[in-house]
């Protein structure tokens, strides 16, 4: 998603709650069906290489000071971390560590929807008029199949000038979730619905609120029900505030140097189902395994969410990106996964699975990387992902 610089150093002085520039609001303000295709014979060092490969982007020029990934096949799981989880103490990254989840919370906000769906609730070609009448008239035949696979042409509300002009001036400014659209309800539609591809973090909000028109409960119940309660989510929630709990991963802006942690800088408030989720590698696993196999809504509802177009995620993830429904299909030169990437002020993730949901793969950086503040480490991020992706996909 769109990224946009916030305050220097010498300002947060002024007020302890603000970034520097040129860190971002990428907070997410700013995939699938084909099989395992070419599998290769399993590296005996295979461990100790991925190991190899995230040490060294730890120590490169403007790396993560810290990295975790959980790979788990065959009931196993395999945990590879370099770096630390905070600076201050020097204690390695665990899989039961909280962080923010970033635009990987648009996936759980497509498993609401799609539960919803399954169940009669909602259908995919529902409209915002018929839905969500007080939103604009302009916006009146987007459907809920356009707001999942980012071709509603709604108009991003996290970049517009008075919404970044508040987050600015107060990063832990308190938004009311439910009307973040309201930014941009005097703007017109970017596109015709239907007609092209654009990623927008106004989609997932309006999708959130149809799904609690629909149902008349709260969108956190809902993730509670439909989400947490059946895949086993016990560290996983969605906040309004800016606070973490305990025990969790350190995010940093790392550019320039010296690392500042920015883990608690900004409201979750001003993300919501966009990206404000907080969760850890453990509950990330057992979520993108749930998700992509099956276990949340029935093949109707799948084979609608696994329509491909083209389509990138946010950071872009490894391999060829094309996008369905609150899902990416991820294809390797190892063959596909599909999942959903997202990154935040000191959170970059991926979480990817199998379409079988058999074999899953949780990666999480702690700082924030994309193609508009570091290009080059993206694409190097993006290259480590397919190795992990290659090794998860061997077969032993």
């Amino acid at each position: 998603m769109p990224v946009r610089p916030l305050p220097s150093r010498a300002a947060r002085a002024r007020s302890r709650s603000r970034l520097r520039v040129p860190a971002v609001l990428a907070v997410c303000v700013a995939a699938l069906f084909p099989g395992v295709a070419g599998a290769a014979p399993a590296e005996p060092h295979d461990g100790r290489r991925l190991r190899q490969q995230i040490e060294e982007f730890v120590h490169s020029p403007g790396g993560p000071p810290g990295v975790i990934a959980v790979l788990r096949r065959d009931g196993v799981s395999r945990v590879v971390r370099a770096g630390v989880a905070d600076l201050e103490t020097r204690r390695a990254p665990r899989v039961d560590d909280h962080m923010r989840i970033a635009s990987t919370a648009k996936a759980f906000n497509a498993a609401v929807v799609l539960a919803l769906v399954d169940r009669g609730a909602l259908g995919l070609d529902d409209r915002l008029r018929d839905r969500l009448p007080r939103l604009p008239a302009a916006w009146g035949d987007v459907t809920l199949r356009q707001l999942l696979n980012h071709t509603s042409g709604l108009p991003d509300y996290s970049e517009d000038p008075e919404f970044l002009e508040i987050l600015t001036a107060d990063p832990r400014h308190r938004f009311d979730s439910r009307r973040l659209l309201d930014f941009v309800a005097g703007e017109p539609l970017r596109f015709r619905p239907g007609s092209r591809y654009r990623y927008s973090n106004s989609d997932n909000i309006a999708a959130a609120l149809m799904a609690e028109a629909a149902t008349g409960t709260r969108y956190e119940r809902l993730l509670r029900d439909l989400v947490y309660r059946p895949l086993g989510l016990r560290h996983t929630s969605l906040p309004q505030g800016y606070r973490l709990p305990d025990p969790y991963l350190h995010g940093y802006d790392v550019t320039p140097p010296p690392p500042e942690d920015v883990s608690e800088v900004l409201s979750a408030s001003a993300v919501w189902a966009s990206g404000g989720i907080v969760s850890t590698p453990a509950d990330m696993t057992r979520f993108v395994r749930g998700y992509t196999g099956g276990a949340l809504f029935g093949r109707a509802v799948t084979r609608e969410q696994r329509r491909w177009r083209e389509g990138a995620s946010e950071p872009a993830g490894p391999g060829r990106n094309t996008a369905g429904l609150g899902i990416f299909r991820y294809a390797t030169r190892c063959g596909a996964v599909l999942g959903h990437t997202g990154n935040f002020p000191g959170y970059t993730q991926l979480v990817a699975a199998t379409p079988d949901g058999r074999r899953s793969l949780t990666f999480s950086v702690t700082t924030q990387i994309n193609e508009t503040l570091a290009p080059d480490r993206l694409a190097r991020l993006r290259a480590i992902q397919e190795d992990f992706v290659c090794a998860l996909l061997r077969t032993a």
